[in-house]
This record gives structure tokens, C-alpha cells and sequence, in this order.
């Protein structure tokens, strides 16, 4: 069978949501521990995100460099957005995100991976999808704001991002996993044996 993660649901004996903020929450459960113990587990509640690793004919991945504040970096990474719509169909929202971001539409959309980003202290889900086949979006761009207005874009080498993630230079976690997934799949069974676009997600179920 080899190794994969199984869900689970601990017994909770009671909740709490001390902070309800725009786009998430933080809730506070009472969890009962395997020797019958209770303790308070403090976490954020959170939409779901996804992401695009957009790949061109030349091999070169559009990343984007954007200020995050409770980080306070300028943080080089791949377009992503929440999942705005309880049950919005992830490769919709990644289209949308790609367009918005980079004024960029893709042909071919597959699965490239699908993570917890910090399970220990928040819900969120994120489907990185490898797009490819790219090409410029119709229409006007998407007017940007706040952090975004101050966006950079560039199109840079697999290998050279690679490089830059081993090196301790780039940090962002959804470029991080999406640029080493791909790197995997092109030296093993090639794109061809990613899952689909539309590929079940258990953990933010959606209508095709």
C-alpha cells in the first residue's frame, strides 16, 4: 500500500472562536488525547487556497514578487488565491488566479501536488497545479491594489529556481513545493502520470 496520510477526527468536548476576521478565524477546540487527557488546541480556520506553477515552451516558470508583511520579505512565488466560494471548483479559482495575476490563460492544467501548509497551527488546503501551453489573456488586465499594485513579474528557469530554493534563497512555500514537484516528475514518469485537473480533493470537496 505504501505510506499515505489517513484522515482522523479526535473527539472535541468543546469549541470556541475567539477572533473572526475577514478571510479567516481562529477557533479553539478541547481535544481529548489518546491516555483520555484534554487540552485546548488553538488554530486558524482557513478557506483553502490554490496555486499555479505555470511552465512556458521555453521551460521557464512566471513567478511573482510580492511584500507579505507578517514575514516582512518581498517574497518571489507563484500566483495563488483562496478559495473564495465554499466549494468553488479549485481549477477554476487557479484560471482566475492566473489571469488576475499575470494576464496569462493555459491550455493544459494538471495536479502537480496537493499540501498542508503548517498543519500544526492552521486548516488550510492548497492544490498546486502545473499549467502549460501558455499564452496572453484576452481582455484588460485586472486592476491590482494594496499589495499587489506593487507587484514584480518575471519568467525564470526551472533549474535556476531550484537552485535558489536549495540555497536558502526563496522561501515561499507553494514555489518551493511546486518547483521541487515538477523537478521530480520531469527526471521520473513525466508530466503524462500527473493527476488531472479536475482530480477528487477530499480536502476541499467541489462540483466539476
Amino acid at each position: 500500500m505504501g505510506f499515505q496520510d489517513t484522515p482522523e477526527e479526535w473527539q472535541v468536548t468543546a469549541t470556541a472562536t475567539p477572533f473572526t476576521g475577514n478571510k479567516t478565524s481562529v477557533r479553539t477546540d478541547d481535544v481529548v488525547m489518546p491516555d483520555g487527557s484534554v487540552h485546548s488546541r488553538d488554530y486558524q480556520v482557513h478557506p483553502g487556497s490554490v496555486a499555479v506553477l505555470a511552465l512556458d515552451e521555453d521551460g521557464r516558470v512566471l513567478v511573482l514578487r510580492q511584500y507579505r508583511h507578517p514575514v516582512r520579505h518581498k517574497l518571489w512565488e507563484i500566483p495563488a488565491g483562496l478559495l473564495d466560494v465554499p466549494g468553488e471548483n479549485p481549477l477554476h479559482a487557479a484560471q482566475r488566479e492566473l489571469y488576475e495575476e499575470a494576464h496569462v490563460k493555459a491550455e493544459d492544467w494538471r495536479v502537480l501536488a496537493d499540501v498542508y501548509p503548517t498543519p500544526g497551527g492552521c486548516d488550510e488546503a492548497v492544490r498546486i497545479f502545473l499549467a502549460r501551453d501558455l499564452s496572453e489573456a484576452e481582455g484588460e488586465r485586472f486592476e491590482v491594489a494594496e499589495e499587489e499594485a506593487d507587484m514584480e513579474l518575471a519568467r525564470v528557469p526551472l533549474q535556476e529556481l531550484v537552485r535558489g530554493v536549495l540555497a536558502g534563497d526563496l522561501h515561499n512555500n507553494c514555489l518551493v513545493v511546486g518547483v521541487l514537484s515538477l523537478t521530480a516528475v520531469l527526471a521520473g514518469d513525466g508530466v503524462d502520470s500527473l493527476r488531472p485537473a479536475q482530480a477528487p480533493w477530499p480536502a476541499r470537496p467541489f462540483e466539476v
